[in-house]
């Protein structure tokens, strides 16, 4: 059954704001806070596809203040309402700047005369609020504004500091806890990393040796698998060949590269860096595109959003792009690929004529990568790189066709060359797979004529 991914959430926002009628004792007014909530907050974190939580909406059986400082170190996003000068809300804000470097949006009711000095550094989004309710204008106004201000700092790579605590305190590390701080580790690194390289180096000026320096330093992350610092180094590059060229079109190999190196690093979350990395490769345009990288990237980044979604889509667009790299060019990487996404539509078929016909097909298409791998394994122009991909291609032809015997020895040949760990686990990955999806043929409704 397929998932509609427009109903899911890629994150979590955690809303800092005082909750009912409280008063602004500077002005004497008295704000309906709970409708700044309903009716603009929440629907525009949910419009950018967030859950929206605020301390009121949990039911909590432990101490509260745990689960709230788990809040403002942990959650994708964070908006701060100061309205009414809210001491709770000031506070909270300033645990978030002083854990989160980013990700931190600050809002208030224009009704606030004067702001405290510390609150002067970071930028503050002003809405109108009417006291008892606010007007219909200025919901949609602003309610539309939060959301790009939302979008803004999650699709923005490398992430820009909003907090002035990090801004002012040059090479602070933020605590970390919890299976993302790992990669939330790389990426403040990589970002220092930038730092170091570009100083008094504007991005504008585009600079083609610092462009050089960072490259070289996405090389050396992505081949000890750190995908995270790989990515933020590379969409640093990126800006820099944008701003020094704005008329020219994109290199396709920059962009490729940075697509694998997003859905690969898995970062903020799997979900996030494969819709990402899908909006990169579009700049190519992958539904017409001849050129087998591309395609291959578009498999990949297709196949595995089948994987976290199980939304057929994702799978038939996988298979569409797979096929044309394999038919257009004879590339076997597109075709081993293809053969293996054969195999697991067959598996979730709605009928057995349908997979039988995508086990068949894969079959066949494997013993076609076969014989374009064969000739490659005496080119001895190809890099240690290429050579393991060619045999690793080859195992799993062989394994996909039955033929463990020849899968084994090619395997070895292929792990003699000292793969990066990332490619080995990657190949070793595919094979358990593959293996799992062809204990279970089709072929077995098919009677010998």
């Amino acid at each position: 059954m397929s998932t509609n991914t427009s109903d899911e959430t890629r994150g979590v926002c955690f809303v800092v704001m005082g909750f009912g009628k409280k008063t602004d004792f500077e002005s004497g007014r008295t704000l309906d806070l709970d409708k700044t909530y309903r009716n603009i907050i929440e629907p525009a974190v949910k419009d950018a596809q967030l859950k929206c939580i605020r301390a009121d909406d949990i039911v909590h059986s432990g101490v509260i203040d745990v689960w709230m400082y788990e809040q403002l170190l942990e959650a994708d996003v964070v908006v701060a309402d100061l309205s009414t000068a809210n001491n709770n809300a000031f506070y909270e804000l300033g645990v978030r700047h002083a854990l989160r470097p980013y990700t931190t949006i600050v809002i208030a009711e224009d009704g606030m005369k004067r702001l405290p000095f510390d609150v002067n550094h970071v930028v503050v989004r002003q809405y109108h609020h009417l006291g008892e309710d606010i007007g219909y204008d200025e919901v949609v106004r602003f309610r539309k504004a939060l959301t790009e201000a939302i979008n803004e700092i999650l699709n923005t790579q490398p992430p820009r500091n909003d907090s002035p605590v990090y801004t002012f305190l040059n090479g602070l590390t933020p605590p970390l806890r919890g299976k993302g701080g790992a990669a939330l580790t790389s990426g403040i690194a990589a970002q220092a990393l930038v730092e170091t390289i570009t100083e008094n180096r504007p991005v504008s000026q585009g600079d083609p040796t610092t462009a050089t320096m960072l490259m070289q330093q996405a090389d050396e992350a992505q081949e000890r698998g750190d995908f995270v610092t790989a990515k933020t180094l590379l969409a640093t590059v990126r800006g820099l060949m944008k701003a020094q060229y704005p008329d020219r079109s994109e290199d396709p190999t920059l962009l490729q590269r940075l697509a694998l190196a997003t859905y690969k690093s898995e970062y903020p979350t799997a979900k996030q860096a494969l819709e990402e990395a899908a909006n990169i490769l579009q700049v190519l345009e992958p539904e017409t595109s001849n050129d087998t990288e591309t395609l291959g990237l578009c498999g990949a980044i297709q196949k595995r959003r089948w994987e976290e979604t199980t939304d057929k889509r994702c799978l038939n667009e996988a298979i569409r792009a797979y096929g044309r790299g394999f038919y257009l060019r004879n590339d076997y990487y597109n075709g081993i690929n293809l053969a293996y996404l054969l195999n697991v539509r067959a598996a979730n078929a709605e009928s057995r004529a349908e997979a039988i016909a995508d086990f068949v097909d894969a079959e066949r298409i494997r013993k076609e990568v076969l014989s374009i791998c064969e000739p490659l394994l005496n080119d001895k122009n190809l890099s240690d790189s290429a050579k393991y991909w060619v045999r690793a291609t080859m195992a799993e032809a062989y394994v996909g066709i039955g033929d463990e015997s020849n899968a084994s020895q090619m395997l070895q040949e292929a792990y003699k060359l000292s793969p990066e760990g990332w490619m080995k686990n990657s190949t070793e990955e595919q094979l358990t797979k593959l293996r799992s999806l062809l204990t279970d043929s089709p072929l077995k409704y098919v009677k010998d004529a």
